[in-house]
């Protein structure tokens, strides 16, 4: 399970004709804190088919907050230059959609407003 945001606006592709997929990267944050006092991100591809690349592509974008569950995936090729490189993404058997980036800045400046006018 990993809860994060979207880097960038899902897209679905269709393969081989008919098979619908969905690739995505989300932004995790970590829970400690680095030597320097911050906090890191992990990027972590994701795999989304069927339904679930559809409903994620058309309800979601590019900074929106999701948990997702699934299983982690890896696989390997052999690059250009002959060396074997090494992959692993998370296929996603279950997403939830946590909150919308743009829902959160529109109440954050209600919220000003609001204490404005108090």
């Amino acid at each position: 399970m990993v809860i994060g945001r979207f880097v960038e606006d899902p897209e679905v592709t269709t393969i081989d004709g008919s098979k619908e997929v969905c690739n995505v990267t989300l932004a995790v944050p970590r829970s400690f804190k680095n030597e320097k006092g911050e906090y890191e991100t992990d990027f972590i591809r994701c795999q989304l088919w069927s339904g679930l690349a559809k409903n994620t592509a058309e309800y979601c974008k590019k900074g929106d907050l999701v948990g997702i569950k699934g299983r982690l995936q890896t696989g390997s090729y052999e690059a250009d230059d002959g060396t074997k490189k090494y992959t692993s993404e998370i296929v996603v058997e279950r997403i939830s959609f946590l909150s919308s980036k743009e829902k959160s800045k529109e109440k954050s400046q209600d919220q000003d407003i609001d204490n404005d006018l108090c």
